[in-house]
């Protein structure tokens, strides 16, 4: 089992590139409320300096159409993620892949099913990028269904755990590698990625609850 990392929030190019030497398979720009936020033309800079086949993940809460399109048009990432909203799969070109957010609570398995997409990420309910994780049983359930990115709640401390009982597509990790908010920790990324692939690695059964 591989397991992808996405490590979300990036503001800085030595925060991008410390993602890079841990060997992330992606890294997350987030135009929404935020102390991560950043200017479209920042992320641009900093993307223009990734190496090829990291995935350049543009990251939006809810948003208006033309908000997403624009910064499509501008940065050109690889991927959208966002809630479902009317009018956003129009607003994005060929190319850019659209990863839906999914948050935890009633009825998950029905609104995943009535996306009819083949990947989704789920998170808490409420507002992401508190740091809280969903339902375990529930995410494990979806990963047998979906390419499921997990996010929330997540750290070195606790990651390998959460992929030998959920058994995700990837996860998705942003204040768990951070010293404080919206700074980047180096050494805390390098630990994640380590311990996702000591997960991957593992024999089945080798660890879990």
């Amino acid at each position: 089992m591989r397991v992808r990392v996405k490590i979300c929030g990036i503001v800085t190019p030595e925060a991008a590139a410390a993602a890079v030497q841990a060997g992330a398979d992606a890294v997350g720009f987030v135009f929404a409320d935020s102390p991560r936020r950043v200017d479209v033309e920042r992320a641009g800079e900093i993307a223009r300096s990734l190496p090829p086949f990291v995935t350049r993940v543009a990251v939006f809460r809810y948003p208006r159409p033309h908000e997403v399109a624009d910064v499509v048009r501008r940065l050109r990432p690889d991927l959208v993620q966002a809630e479902p909203v009317a009018g956003l799969r129009e607003a994005l070109v060929t190319g850019v892949a659209f990863l839906p957010v999914l948050h935890d609570g009633a009825d998950l398995d029905r609104r995943a099913a009535e996306l009819g997409q083949p990947a989704l990420l789920l998170e808490a309910a409420g507002r992401g990028g508190r740091g809280v994780a969903p339902d375990p049983e529930r995410a494990a359930r979806l990963a047998r269904r979906f390419r499921l990115v997990l996010a929330g709640g997540l750290t070195p401390e606790n990651v390998a755990a959460a992929i030998r009982r959920v058994r995700p597509f990837a996860v998705d990790v942003s204040s768990g590698v951070e010293s404080a908010p919206a700074i980047k920790d180096p050494e805390r990324i390098g630990r994640f990625v380590d311990e996702v692939r000591r997960a991957c690695d593992a024999p089945a059964g080798v660890g879990d609850p």
